[in-house]
C-alpha cells in the first residue's frame, strides 16, 4: 500500500477520540521504549509484538490486528479487533516533539456501541500510562491527559 492508499482515521471528530500524555523525554527515547517487547505489550496487550507495516499482531486477551503504517520515531497505525468476531477499528499513535519533551497522541475510531467506546477510552488511556511508566525515571515527569 502506498501512503496515498493507506487507511486513515476519519476526520469527523464525532467518530474519532483521542487520549494523550506528555513526557519530558525526546521522541527517540519514547520510540525506543515503544519498540521493545515490553513497550509493544504496553500498547497492544500481553503477548503482542509490534512488527513492521503489514505484519499481524495478537494479544493473549484475543485482541488482534495488523500494522497499517509504521514511521520509525514518529507514528504507528494499527487495525484493532477486540476478538475474532469484532469489527476492526483504526488506532494511530503519534509522537509529537514538544518544547519540554514528547506528546504521545493516540487517536482511535469509535464504534456505534457506547459501552465499547468507554472500554476503548479506558484501554488506550491505560496503554499510554503503561508506556509512560516504562520510560526512564526523571525528576519531574509531566503527565497530561486530554479528552
Amino acid at each position: 500500500m502506498t501512503a496515498a492508499t493507506e487507511p486513515e482515521l476519519p476526520t469527523d471528530s464525532a467518530s474519532v477520540s483521542e487520549v494523550s500524555r506528555t513526557v519530558p523525554q525526546p521522541p527517540d527515547d519514547v520510540w525506543q521504549v515503544l519498540t521493545t517487547p515490553s513497550g509493544a505489550e504496553a500498547l497492544l496487550g500481553k503477548g503482542a509484538e509490534l512488527g513492521g507495516k503489514g505484519e499481524p499482531w495478537r494479544s493473549v486477551d484475543g485482541s488482534h490486528g495488523v500494522v497499517r503504517s509504521y514511521h520509525a520515531g514518529q507514528q504507528v497505525r494499527i487495525s484493532w479487533h477486540a476478538d475474532e468476531h469484532a469489527p476492526s477499528t483504526l488506532v494511530e499513535l503519534h509522537l509529537i516533539p514538544e518544547a519540554e519533551g514528547t506528546r504521545l497522541s493516540l487517536r482511535y475510531q469509535e464504534t456505534p456501541d457506547d459501552a465499547m467506546n468507554a472500554h476503548l477510552r479506558q484501554r488506550w488511556g491505560d496503554a499510554l500510562g503503561r508506556i509512560v511508566s516504562g520510560l526512564a525515571p526523571v525528576s519531574e515527569t509531566v503527565i497530561e491527559a486530554t479528552t
